[in-house]
């Protein structure tokens, strides 16, 4: 049986480094339920299994094997594998979401590699912690209004932490030498100077991102440094650079045969021609990113393709194909349910048709014109810029919009639309909680269903009236809520005998600390830990809702929407002084 276990394990091991996540897992949980006495056997087995969890995105099973780490490691007195435990709690956590735990985790692994003398360790929670603020700024940003570097002191804050913890790591790192985490380091610098709109910075860290990459021979971190170093060569308006960079990032992605990263290439050099009003290279490259998109069944992705080839048309004059994909944008908007966009779309194709003089009556069915020319309609985000309404302007005009139009893509943003805001928000953010709540918890631990309904239940009603926190029950109703959570926070710590795949024997016994001696974190930890607990529930109710569908071929796919309501701000305001006779350039 111990052999068997190990044999398990190993093969799992082995699956997993040849990418086999899926089999990898089946060899661990087999390994679990064979069982070990062997206590640095059975962690080894929890925190690889939460690992490959993590990248099958099964966060919730990943988040249960961790502690489980956790728990054995505090248990036998591994002040290290508590540490790494507590930094990988922490990384699933912020993919999350749940930010202010993730930081809790991370900085108690910090805690216990520096009173371990653990120089890696430390490194690496300071990478962690660094990630966790950035993600978080990241979704800030998805919130606001501001054009880029201009930022609400709490973004900027945050992304300044992130910063902070970055530079912490890279010193560290130069000291121990690990040229390969300085390469990590500089990159993400370079990320987080760019939300901050620090672009001349953000180059500079990019460079020597590069620099490291080409050292290395990897290839994957040298794409993304031209590709980043593109865009923040964009915001400084050197477009020309700008495009070497982003046929260096398509070189590379054609090299490793990446197609996802083909497509966003040929995405930005579009746009980029476009600034350069280079519009037949223009039309070269989307459609480009449009037969990959297919290829990939991107709808999101071939509906912004058909957006970007109706203004590249329009720009060229040759409004009977700008109509064309104007259509297909509309077809699109209308499949997804999108409706800034179809409210775009319809806009579009009706100023286009008033143009060229014609009615729908005199259009042949948009499906077959479209398929005769080798594309297939798909469906697109939300494109609520008005596209056709830069036709109104002069070329200086058009020239300031569509650059402001590339960059804010690279940010982009939600729709401003409040009833769609609000009908989203209703679908996913029920959804959010009830996973959140449910996923978590082991069902061995019994029904936390109690506690939750305390919570929901006072929010509700110190939501509706405040001058219910003077109510003679107040106090009861603390007790109560207190009770319960302390309860919830003992089934969450996990008793070794509710280990999964841990056989108490003999020769085991005496390295596991008793149940009442092994060590806990400090107070201040758990005071931590309980604090951000109770901001769960507020954060999840107010946080914006899911992003709509993913579009792999489109960079930045999480930014687009909410720069696009700036974009739209400014638009209206430059539209004021425009007159009416300047509306097309036929």
């Amino acid at each position: 049986m111990e052999a068997s276990c190990l044999e398990l394990a190993l093969e799992g091991e082995r699956l997993c480094k040849a990418g086999d996540f899926k089999g990898g897992t089946a060899f661990f949980e087999a390994a679990v339920q064979v069982g070990t006495e062997d206590l640095k056997t059975l962690s080894a087995i929890y925190s690889q299994l939460g690992n490959a969890y993590f990248y099958l995105k099964e966060y919730g099973k990943a988040l249960e094997y961790h502690r489980h780490d956790l728990t054995l490691a505090r248990t036998i007195g591994d002040r290290l594998g508590e540490g790494k435990a507590s930094g990988n709690l922490g990384n699933t956590l912020k993919v999350l979401g749940r930010f202010d735990e993730a930081v809790v985790c991370c900085q108690r692994h910090l805690d216990i590699a520096q009173e371990q003398g653990d120089k890696v360790g430390e490194a690496r929670a300071l990478y962690n912690i660094g990630n966790v603020f950035h993600a978080k700024g990241k979704q800030k940003l998805w919130g606001c209004t501001q054009e880029p570097g201009d930022l609400l002191p709490d973004v900027r804050d945050t992304l300044q932490k992130a910063t902070d913890f970055y530079e912490m790591n890279l010193c560290l790192v130069k000291e121990l030498g690990d040229r390969a985490a300085q390469g990590r380091a500089y990159g993400n610098l370079g990320n987080t100077h760019y939300l901050l709109g620090n672009f001349v910075e953000a180059i500079k860290f990019h460079r020597q991102r590069l620099s490291i990459a080409k050292e290395f021979g990897d290839k994957a971190a040298e794409r993304r440094a031209y590709s980043n170093l593109g865009n923040a060569l964009i915001f400084l308006g050197q477009f020309s650079t700008a495009t070497e960079y982003y046929r260096k990032t398509l070189q590379l992605s054609r090299q490793l045969r990446d197609q996802v990263m083909e497509a966003q290439a040929c995405y930005s050099l579009g746009n980029t021609y476009t600034l350069l009003q280079q519009y037949e290279r223009a039309v070269e490259y989307h459609l480009k990113h449009l037969y990959i998109a297919q290829e990939l069944n991107d709808r999101v992705g071939e509906g912004r393709a058909c957006w970007s080839l109706g203004n590249a048309y329009v720009s060229l004059g040759n409004h009977k194909q700008a109509l064309h994909f104007a259509r297909k944008h509309l077809d699109i908007s209308k499949e997804i349910g999108d409706r800034n966009g179809e409210l775009t779309a319809r806009m579009n194709v009706e100023q286009l048709m008033e143009a060229l003089g014609v009615n729908e009556n005199d259009l042949s069915p948009s499906s077959s014109e479209f398929e005769m020319q080798g594309a297939r309609p798909k469906i697109t985000k939300r494109n609520s810029m008005d596209s056709v309404e830069l036709w109104k302007y002069s070329s200086d005009k058009v020239k300031e919009i569509q650059v402001w139009t590339f960059v804010f893509q690279k940010l982009g943003r939600d729709p401003s639309d409040e009833d769609c805001f609000f009908d989203l928000l209703s679908k996913f953010q029920s959804s959010r909680m009830d996973d959140q709540r449910c996923h978590l918890d082991d069902p061995q631990n019994g029904d936390n269903r109690e506690g939750t309904f305390i919570l929901t239940t006072l929010f509700l009603c110190f939501s509706l009236d405040p001058a219910n926190t003077t109510s003679p029950q107040t106090e009861e109703l603390f007790d109560l809520i207190a009770s319960s959570q302390s309860r919830r926070l003992d089934d969450q710590r996990v008793s070794v005998g509710n280990l999964p795949g841990l056989r108490i024997t003999h020769n085991n016994l005496g390295h596991l600390v008793g149940e009442g001696d092994h060590q806990e974190p400090s107070d201040d930890f758990f005071n931590m830990l309980i604090k951000c607990q109770s901001s769960r529930i507020d954060d999840q109710r107010c946080s914006p809702p899911e992003a709509g569908p993913h579009a792999p071929t489109v960079p930045d796919e999480d930014f687009f929407s909410l720069i696009q309501r700036v974009q739209a701000k400014r638009m209206d305001e430059q539209r004021v002084q425009l007159k009416e006779e300047k509306r097309f350039k036929l």
